[in-house]
């Protein structure tokens, strides 16, 4: 990562983490623009000096403006446990972003969730696709997954960064963390040198909040550019035995990574 970023799109900038984010944007002076389906309700909800681009993740056409000019995405937006809907909404939506920047490198901070990993669960696997693609892409990017969202106490605020993705309850027993830290973890992994080709999983401990997230995101181990999956992560889903909606994705994304390069 070269140098810090100036102009953010934020999809899923109307939802319960995306509006943290968009504050949290504007606070550390960033120029914020938003992908929204509805201008009025967006409108509503967003700051005025958010940039309102109206478009439709699962359709590619309506998307290019949301992309021209921007130099950081901040993907936080999240439909239900079902796997058509995480497949048709999240997975597509990202898939369609990443494939209007025709390889155009963009700093990328991707939140999923903890749990993304378990073995056999239909939604969490287009989520780790998600996942895939990101790092597939070519871009610098930190990939978050968030415990349970507000679960937590008011004292329990100190930032904790795990990895290997291995607490799988499926329940609040796998951490918890607030909406806006989530929110806070995300916006500053675009800055942070030592953020870049980090995956983790967020959650919050009992104590005070860091005012510095640096040696956090340091003590990680980096996402290898040689895998598709995350550093210390088991995963068992072999490329060649993927979808071909997933296969027909890395290979679209991965050729714009390489004509943008040439």
């Amino acid at each position: 990562m070269s140098h810090r970023p100036t102009t953010v799109l934020i999809v899923g900038a109307t939802g319960s983490i995306g509006q943290h984010a968009v504050a949290e944007a504007l606070r550390q002076g960033y120029t914020v623009r938003a992908l929204v389906r509805d201008q009025k309700r967006a409108a509503r909800l967003l700051p005025e000096n958010v940039g309102l681009v109206i478009g439709d993740l699962t359709r590619p056409e309506t998307i290019g403006p949301a992309v021209e000019g921007i130099d950081a995405i901040v993907f936080t937006h999240g439909t239900t446990t079902s796997e058509r809907d995480v497949r048709d909404n999240d997975y597509t939506g990202l898939a369609n972003i990443l494939k209007a920047m025709a390889g155009r490198r963009v700093r990328i901070a991707l939140m999923t969730a903890i749990g993304t990993t378990r073995p056999g669960v239909a939604y969490a696997q287009w989520k780790l696709r998600s996942e895939r693609l990101v790092r597939a892409s070519g871009n610098p990017f930190t990939i978050v997954r968030p415990g349970w969202f507000d679960y937590n106490q008011p004292e329990q605020r100190k930032i904790v960064m795990l990895q290997g993705d291995r607490r799988q309850s499926g329940s609040p027993a796998d951490g918890v963390i607030a909406r806006d830290q989530i929110a806070r973890v995300l916006i500053d992994s675009l800055r942070l040198e030592a953020a870049d080709h980090k995956t983790l999983e967020l959650v919050a401990d009992h104590g005070p909040e860091q005012e510095d997230l640096t040696i956090i995101f340091s003590s990680l181990t980096p996402d290898s550019a040689d895998s598709l999956d995350a550093a210390e992560d088991t995963v068992n889903l072999p490329t060649d035995s993927e979808p071909e909606m997933f296969r027909d994705d890395l290979a679209a994304i991965a050729a714009g990574t390489l004509k943008a390069s040439e």
